[in-house]
């Protein structure tokens, strides 16, 4: 099954059905599919088997989607945030291809034969003209995604239509959701939250509002004015939202469900959010790029009976992931590849028919199906899913593995701690030293710090050293940027007196 099948499906049965909410019009089912036809038609006559993409969020993004793929070629939108020489290499290492782009955007990527440049201001004039018939093809690659790239030269991620169409017939209902129900997506559609944003906003038949970038002002002001029942946020965003929420004195009572994902939720972030909206069911969900978006959920009832509980082991659960999708086998190995009993971390591995686990010119996958994520984990012993972070995170100090979000979450407990992120240093004697990075909201001593940690968790997890900083790195969708803070606490270690 192609992408464009899943519109093509939910268009046949509810045509007139409102699926867009653009700045001044609603576009229905069947006016996607006719835009997306025309796009597709632009497309083909170009003769290029890639589109790309370089924009904000805006209502023509499904269109791009759904008509790249009526068009038999692969869809890659690009990170506009990167630097002007790493924007434009990656549109070159694309050609030949299509290239849609925001008109601030066209001149950044530079003149190329190869490259047909399209303003998205124009996307429109496509739309007035009557859709022709596409012959397609069936290319298996629906969407090429880059990886971030922080240490080396981004990977091509490759997403296959039967990864994707696989995640969304197995995780959404058919036209499932009311007319009554919206969706808000900030989320940049470079990321996979945005692709899967579009995909199963359309099958369920939910009503798609689009934030150009995320603001907590504009988001909050658009959950209000377009009565938004369902949206997506990365920590990050979450703790904003709820401070502009609380300034201006909204309710935000038309929200339903709110998930999260993208990086590790502080535990007293998700607390005050489920304290400030307890009629807001929060889904916690956990995914890669290579995995075509969520592998493992945190339902509601279990974010309300975690919270709840005087029970430490059931209480502890409202810091995991939840449970694997249905469809989906999970395992946690040790380094020899061996399957540990629950309560032991290891590496997780995941296995379905969404799971891609493929690059360019290198298939990660093994032969019978498993995909190694590079994440550290452990499942409880009914099966909850908690998430350590990247194996290359976890701290090695004499031998022993330490995982930082442990650390963090006991240094947030602290009253005067607003963040903190713990790393592992280079040490002579044992490897691996742990320090932690805190931005604190009034003074604290590094002793304190230490302190607490030596009473909750073991002395070998107190940090050694604590630097104090005004904030810390994360990127556009919540991840904290471990290795840039790695190399500037190292660059500042050898000024920096400890207690």
């Amino acid at each position: 099954m192609q992408l464009h099948t899943l519109l093509e499906m939910v268009a046949d049965a509810e045509p007139d059905r409102v699926i867009l909410t653009g700045k001044a019009e609603a576009v229905t089912l069947s006016e996607l599919v006719r835009r997306s036809r025309a796009v597709a038609g632009e497309i083909e006559n170009a003769g290029v088997p890639r589109v790309t993409f370089a924009g904000l969020n805006s209502e023509h993004f499904p269109a791009l989607l759904f008509g790249a793929s009526m068009a038999g070629v692969t869809f890659t939108p690009i990170n506009y945030r990167l630097a002007d020489s790493d924007f434009m290499r990656l549109h070159q290492r694309c050609a030949p291809a299509v290239s849609f782009a925001d008109t601030d955007m066209i001149a950044r990527i530079g003149e190329s034969a190869e490259l047909r440049l399209f303003d998205t201001s124009s996307v429109g004039q496509l739309y007035t003209q009557s859709p022709e018939d596409v012959a397609g093809s069936e290319n298996e690659i629906a969407v090429i995604l880059f990886t971030s790239g922080t240490t080396s030269e981004p990977k091509e991620a490759l997403l296959r239509h039967q990864n994707l169409t696989s995640y969304v017939l197995s995780t959404v209902e058919f036209l499932g959701a009311d007319a009554s129900e919206a969706a808000l997506v900030s989320v940049p559609p470079y990321h996979i939250a945005g692709i899967s944003a579009v995909l199963t906003s359309v099958f369920c038949g939910r009503r798609i509002v689009y934030l150009p970038s995320f603001e907590p002002e504009a988001w909050v002001d658009a959950v209000s004015e377009q009565k938004i029942t369902h949206a997506m946020v990365v920590p990050t965003m979450l703790g904003r939202v709820l401070d502009v929420a609380q300034q201006k004195n909204v309710s935000l009572s038309s929200l339903r469900v709110l998930s999260y994902g993208g990086g590790r939720m502080p535990l007293a972030v998700i607390e005050r959010a489920m304290d400030l909206l307890p009629h807001v069911d929060f889904v916690n969900a956990y995914g890669l790029t290579e995995t075509s978006s969520t592998i493992a959920v945190l339902d509601p009832e279990t974010h309300r009976s975690s919270k709840a509980s005087s029970d430490p082991v059931i209480r502890r659960r409202l810091g995991s992931v939840g449970k694997p999708l249905p469809d989906l086998e999970l395992e946690i190995r040790d380094e020899a590849g061996a399957r540990v009993p629950p309560g032991v971390s290891g590496e997780i591995f995941v296995r379905g028919d969404q799971v891609s686990g493929e690059y360019a010119g290198r298939k990660m996958i093994a032969a019978d199906g498993w995909f190694a994520t590079k994440d550290a984990g452990w499942v409880d012993k009914d099966g909850f899913l908690f998430v350590e972070g990247r194996l290359d995170d976890v701290i090695v100090r004499g031998g022993e593995n330490i995982s930082p979000g442990e650390i963090e979450d006991v240094i947030r407990t602290h009253p005067d701690v607003e963040d903190v992120a713990v790393l592992g240093l280079p040490d002579e004697q044992w490897g691996e030293r742990v320090v932690a990075a805190v931005v604190a909201r009034k003074p604290v001593s590094s002793s304190e710090i230490k302190a607490l940690v030596r009473g909750r968790l073991r002395s070998t997890r107190a940090p050694e050293t604590v630097f104090f900083r005004n904030s810390l790195p994360y990127n556009e969708t919540g991840k904290l940027m471990r290795r840039f803070l790695k190399a500037d606490l190292a660059e500042m270690q050898s000024t920096t007196v400890t207690e």
